[in-house]
């Protein structure tokens, strides 16, 4: 089979350092962390009491106010930045076969704060089930890319990806692959997660995942620092839109970049924990590289998982080393995670677009928070420390790895005829 090729035509973002696309690149580029004090609930007693929520919030902005009731906020996410991608696409979908377009959406918990509030309310009442009817269509993950299909009236493949951190990359790397097959010709993919509620934070808290740094919110995404002590929760959503070529050149549609190779693997080691050598980390970028027909040397620049856990980037900077060779010490290498902070399930879409736009943009966005090296991370790589370097990035590489073992790599790189 010939496979097609397959380019990003559309991008939409709303994240804790900017609620669209340019903001988004310019509070990278700039360095802009997006930690401060919990404001979404009282998280005085809380052990972690910050977080990198969405700025400015503000539904009803975007949104029907009676649809919002009907919507967890992570669907709210969902549709504000596919909205976003859909208009800079320029894409009309009644000129086009709506069964051939469709979405794939990644999510690692969906509508948690619909959970929580809907069994909060039963345990306090008298014992009878008062549950709202819109309980479960709230909740469910794949909701989201229902919704995103019933806005649009998009007919194609539709369905949500679950692996944890990992989600919307691997929502990506399926799409990506139905239309090179030619399954469709359009498919928006992404990701979103509202997590910073009472469950949320109280859940991961409890597992000693989160930075209890909360003296110094700013600073505390610190990844490959001596001194990370954990990672910082995020929210928001990220949207890609995926086209085969031909498609897109015959509507006149900008190409931002053009997606070439997905990888996939486990861990098989631990349920949160990451293989201490980088086995599957190293194991899935070498997936992608061999999907994409590429060497270590093509590769400019890797937006790694980084997410400033003590173990996490241990072993992923020994995969990078492992795997790369004398290739690592000229990559750029970054962690956005450090101002965006972890937005799980929507981690791979926001940082994919990270990744998208240093390849149009040939700027490498930076890892700040960085103050002591870490003497078990190779001193030789370049992790693009404090300052946005600029430098050709003919293709990078986005990594993303979840709970269970679940690893997802993607590559772009720049559109050529």
């Amino acid at each position: 089979m010939e496979l097609k090729r397959v380019v990003v035509t559309g991008l939409g973002a709303l994240t804790p350092v900017g609620n669209t696309v340019p903001e988004y690149w310019n509070g990278l580029i700039n360095g802009v962390s997006g930690a401060a004090p919990i404001t979404r609930f009282d998280a005085t007693n809380f052990k972690t009491r910050f977080a990198c929520e969405v700025k400015n919030y503000k539904p009803e902005d975007f949104l029907d106010r009676k649809e919002i009731r009907k919507l967890d906020p992570f669907v709210q996410y969902a549709l504000i930045s596919t909205e976003e991608a859909v208009q800079d696409s320029g894409i009309k979908f009644e000129d086009h076969d709506i069964n051939r377009i469709g979405v794939i959406w990644g999510s690692g918990i969906g509508g948690l704060k619909t959970f929580m509030d809907e069994v909060i309310n039963f345990a306090k009442g008298d014992g009878t089930p008062r549950y709202n009817p819109f309980f479960i269509p709230k909740m469910i993950l794949d909701i989201a890319p229902g919704h995103i299909s019933i806005k649009y009236g998009l007919r194609g493949p539709n369905f949500s990806t679950v692996s944890a951190c990992a989600s919307s990359t691997n929502a990506l790397i399926d799409a990506f692959n139905y239309i090179r097959i030619g399954m469709a010709d359009v498919i928006i993919s992404g990701g979103s997660e509202a997590i910073i509620n009472e469950a949320g934070m109280g859940g991961f808290n409890a597992m000693h995942a989160l930075s209890t740094r909360n003296d110094d919110p700013a600073t505390a995404s610190r990844p490959f620092d001596k001194d990370r002590d954990g990672f910082v929760a995020g929210e928001g959503s990220g949207t890609i839109i995926l086209e085969e070529l031909e498609h897109a050149k015959a509507r006149g549609a900008k190409i931002y970049a053009e997606i070439i190779g997905g990888g996939m693997s486990a861990d098989a080691n631990h349920i949160t924990a990451p293989h201490p050598e980088g086995l599957g980390a190293r194991l899935v970028m070498g997936n992608a590289l061999k999907d994409a027909g590429l060497t270590t040397s093509d590769i400019d620049y890797i937006n790694v998982h980084g997410t400033s856990t003590p173990l996490g980037d241990i072993s992923e900077s020994k995969a990078i080393v492992e795997l790369f060779g004398e290739d690592a010490y000229r990559l750029n290498i970054s962690s956005t995670k450090s101002m965006t902070g972890h937005l799980l399930g929507a981690a791979g879409a926001v940082e994919s677009i990270a990744a998208i736009l240093a390849v149009k943009n040939d700027i490498v966005p930076p890892t700040i928070n960085h103050f002591t090296d870490d003497p078990e991370i190779d001193p030789k790589l370049n992790l693009t420390f404090n300052t946005a370097q600029k430098r050709t990035v003919r293709a990078a590489q986005s990594n993303t790895f979840g709970f269970g073992g679940h690893n997802a790599s993607v590559i772009f790189k720049k559109y050529e005829e």
